[in-house]
């Protein structure tokens, strides 16, 4: 028995209520796309991140608009999974399933453990509501009856809607605003059931709706009428605690990728002593990131929200040129637009980031939808021989570390730089350590200030492909500085001098020394870190990006089970790390997990020569930990039947 807080209306008392204690639990809120799903979910992310539970979330969403009203196609959800321990992904199953109509309890029933909690808005169950989600009959109905469809779960009718309307009919709002703060009736009643603290989402309520007292009041008065109902009726007769997890002494918040990478670009602007500049058309995922640098000009950023994708990139170029950090955003369709201008970077040897936040594909795709589709086009979508290095950040928070590091490249070896994240990371959101600046690393420009070659007479010039002996950079000359006058555009360049040139072996040379620079980025990655506890494991598990959550919860089962299994993860994709070879001829089993059809696969293939094993799932979702583990135990026994190649190597 534990003392729980609830409302009495505005003044607080207090009840004893049995309390069931959890290490985890997976909550999805689901309905309407209009039933502000988002917004509850992240409501009671933050709950949670205040009370000091480890968490990661998956939010879901239509692409449209506003979707058809009460079908399957229309329903929005978000899910948290929060533990009194470390986790690394948003759950495979839901504990709990919040269901504001029929098509919410339709859309996401299949994807709940057997035993799972069901709480259901009963005032939406309608016939036409029914109609729209494809049930024959309701559902809820035939509850008490043997062989019912929902009989596998504990279901809790409640009509939130309506209790809702009741409770703030005071403020004289009209109905239909009433009813829209029913999210918030919901989410006081998760609150309650979960021992959340409530401080952060009234000072949410209080300042969102500060200039719309009726409006704040109403959202207010749900939440609390949402605690109540919870402590004064036996529809719950146990409450839930989840304890905080144990985390490293620091500041932490929590982030979102998208707001990680930029305040990465950011940092990196800080370590470089460079402006940033963002040129960037807005698209579906990656558009957060150009609303946030926006708000960052005290910091040295500036924005341009450019007519087309073409236009964004190319402003880019042209403040690199200029001599600041140049950043463009977008996702596969807008990589596809720039891919040219890309080019010219690589010829013109300029810094460049381009961030491509993966979305499904191909064309239009999905694109609320999460996949890791575009890692080929990162590699080759160019014309001509055109390498350029790609890194991937593994999880929201690391999206801070891979924007800096991905400007590190490009400053240091004067080159664009591709960066993939993914709808997964850049919308979900996890707890993040907040560094301390000093300890970032530092980004050291060079610019040219003077001549760099001696002309048979004597006299000095500035040659503007000279290359530096450990990067195979170029000089980054800032225009108007006097003596450093150069040309500069997208044809060829005669070696050292930089004229234009047509000659044969010029053109030879040019190519393999652009690619000689970027291989020469390996030299300065540290070595991988291979996680193989056993020191004897014949499996090895490789992946790249936000596969890295599901592969470590899978992993983690696998080992709980007595398996043996190693697991590497790749944040430089291009190129390679220089130790990633060995490691890969050290096991006899190679796979690797991917959201796509097995891309990184085929470089492996390619440039190993090993049997690299894909794992492919592209259904816009994150991979479900538990479907990779069983593959990993598969592959466990079919390795145990052949000799190690471990065991050779000895």
């Amino acid at each position: 028995m534990i003392r729980i807080n609830i409302w009495d209306g505005g003044s607080m008392s207090t009840s004893e209520t049995p309390v069931k204690q959890l290490d985890r639990v997976v909550i999805r809120f689901a309905g309407d796309s209009g039933d502000g799903m988002q917004l509850t979910g992240d409501r009671f992310t933050q709950e949670s991140a205040v009370f000091g539970n480890d968490l990661v979330t998956l939010p879901n969403f239509p692409a449209e608009i506003r979707a058809p009203q009460g079908t399957l196609p229309g329903v929005s959800s978000f899910q948290v999974h929060v533990a009194d321990h470390n986790i690394l992904t948003p759950g495979d199953a839901p504990d709990v399933l919040v269901a504001m109509n029929p098509a919410a309890l339709r859309a996401n029933l299949a994807d709940l453990r057997p035993g799972a909690t069901i709480i259901v808005d009963t005032h939406e169950f309608t016939a036409r509501n029914l109609q729209k989600a494809g049930y024959a009959a309701d559902p809820l109905a035939t509850l008490e009856e043997p062989g019912n469809a929902l009989e596998a779960f504990q279901v809790h009718p409640v009509n939130l809607t309506g209790m809702t309307v009741e409770a703030v009919k005071e403020f004289g709002i009209s109905r239909k605003d009433a009813a829209r703060a029913k999210n918030m009736f919901a989410l006081g009643l998760l609150s309650w059931l979960y021992g959340r603290p409530t401080e952060p989402t009234v000072t949410f309520l209080e300042r969102r709706f500060a200039k719309a007292p009726a409006i704040r009041d109403a959202n207010l008065t749900a939440f609390r009428a949402g605690w109540n109902f919870g402590e004064t009726t036996e529809t719950f007769a146990i409450t839930y605690a989840v304890k905080p997890a144990p985390m490293q002494p620091g500041r932490y918040r929590n982030i979102t990728g998208n707001l990680a990478l930029a305040y990465g670009l950011v940092a990196a602007g800080v370590r470089s002593g460079l402006p940033v500049f963002l040129g960037s058309y807005p698209i579906t995922p990656a558009s957060d990131i150009l609303h946030e640098l926006s708000k960052h000009k005290a910091l040295g950023v500036t924005t341009f929200q450019a007519e087309d994708e073409i236009a964004g990139v190319g402003s880019a170029i042209g403040a690199s040129f200029a001599g600041a950090l140049g950043v463009t955003t977008t996702s596969g369709p807008g990589v596809a637009l720039k891919s040219e201008a890309i080019g010219l970077a690589v010829m013109t040897e300029l810094p460049l980031v381009v961030v491509d936040v993966q979305r499904g594909g191909p064309s239009t795709g999905l694109p609320t939808k999460t996949e890791q589709s575009d890692l080929l086009q990162a590699m080759f979508g160019r014309n001509g021989d055109a390498p350029v290095p790609v890194i991937a950040p593994q999880s929201p928070g690391d999206c801070f570390d891979a924007a800096i590091e991905a400007a590190r490249i490009a400053v240091t070896y004067r080159t664009p730089v591709m960066l993939l994240s993914d709808g997964y990371l850049a919308n979900g959101s996890a707890p993040w350590r907040i560094p301390a600046v000093d300890g970032l690393p530092a980004i050291e420009p060079g610019f040219a200030t003077g001549p760099n070659h001696t002309k048979a007479d004597g006299t000095e010039e500035f040659w503007p492909y000279l290359r530096d002996d450990e990067t195979l950079a170029r000089p980054w000359a800032i225009p108007g500085t006097a003596g450093l006058e150069h040309r500069i555009g997208g044809l060829e360049k005669g070696d050292g001098h930089g004229d234009i040139s047509y000659d044969p072996a010029n053109h030879d040379l040019m190519t393999r020394t652009r690619a000689a620079k970027i291989a020469r980025i390996a030299d300065s990655l540290p070595p991988l870190v291979v996680d193989d506890p056993s020191g004897c494991s014949n499996v090895l598990v490789v992946g790249w990006g936000s596969t890295y959550g599901p592969i470590g919860a899978a992993v983690r089962q696998v080992r709980a089970a007595g398996g043996k299994v190693a697991q590497v993860h790749l944040r430089h994709l291009n190129p390679f790390p220089k130790d990633l070879g060995e490691i890969l001829r050290s096991y006899d089993r190679v796979l690797v997990p991917e959201m796509n059809m097995g891309q990184l696969s085929l470089l492996l293939r390619g440039t190993y020569l090993v049997d690299a094993i894909g794992f492919n799932v592209v259904r816009g979702l994150p991979i479900k930990a538990a479907e990779l583990a069983d593959t990993i135990h598969e592959l466990i026994d079919a390795a145990s039947d052949t000799p190690s190649r471990r065991e050779a190597l000895r």
